[in-house]
């Protein structure tokens, strides 16, 4: 009886368990038909658009967002059908992390609370969520991985801050889609380590103003860039660049 009852574990369990990459999860979307409320976020990418994000994109829950860390990661994401009747058949969608899905702590996690810890949750913009799920339905259950980001062109840099900071954000990123640490150097300094301010914000406490920039930029994958005298002396706050390079994981 024991061994009946053991295999019926192991069976149930490979049945349930996802296929080798994937992971369960739940999403909602937000933002409206044309993603206009999904712009800005907790990235701190501004206008998605131009940023190299467009309408593919999703606020994280928690457990995803890693206080920041996965701003830009790509995620690979299909409703799964054998859950609900909700989805489009065969359908996925590649989507990019770009804000932060906060915990709704006066619902419980199985009943508005969606992004509560430790919830895997992703509040799609809804052109992206369409995709994968019938309007109707509000809430689908997912499978998802994590997958490599390709984009056109270079790693865009956007410099803002004030006189005696600079609050350095990276966006249109490749590969891993992440940055793990980043350092800078001007025309008049040694190299300086950042700090992850909030979302994909680097910011350096050092005086830069009038100086030409380079970078030293390291992606979660391991990859490191260096991106040689990228940004002018002419700057000012507020100015993007685009670099020549981007990563490949």
């Amino acid at each position: 009886m024991d061994r009946v009852l053991a295999l019926f574990v192991v069976v149930a369990a490979a049945f349930f368990a996802p296929a080798k990459g994937w992971n369960y999860g739940t999403a909602t979307f937000y933002g409206g038909a044309d993603a206009s409320g999904t712009m800005g976020g907790a990235c701190g990418y501004g206008n998605l658009y131009q940023a190299g994000y467009g309408t593919n994109t999703a606020a994280l829950s928690s457990v995803l967002f890693n206080n920041g860390a996965a701003c830009g990661q790509c995620y690979l994401i299909m409703c799964d059908s054998n859950a609900s009747p909700w989805c489009k058949g065969g359908a996925a969608v590649t989507i990019t992390a770009t804000n932060f899905c906060p915990p709704n702590w006066a619902q419980p996690s199985n009943r508005g609370g969606w992004c509560n810890p430790p919830r895997p949750h992703f509040d799609m913009a809804q052109p992206a969520w369409e995709r994968i799920g019938v309007y109707k339905a509000g809430i689908i259950p997912v499978l998802y991985q994590q997958v490599t980001c390709w984009r056109q062109g270079g790693i865009r840099i956007t410099i803002g801050g004030s006189t005696f900071f600079q609050l350095v954000n990276f966006a249109n990123v490749a590969g891993s889609g992440s940055i793990r640490s980043v350092s800078v150097k001007g025309t008049k300094t040694g190299w300086i380590a950042l700090n992850r301010n909030w979302g994909a914000n680097w910011q350096c406490n050092s005086a830069l103003v009038g100086q030409e920039l380079s970078f030293i930029v390291t992606s979660n994958g391991g990859q490191t860039l260096y991106l040689n005298n990228v940004v002018p002396s002419w700057w000012r706050f507020g100015m993007a660049f685009v670099s020549n390079y981007n990563f490949y994981y």
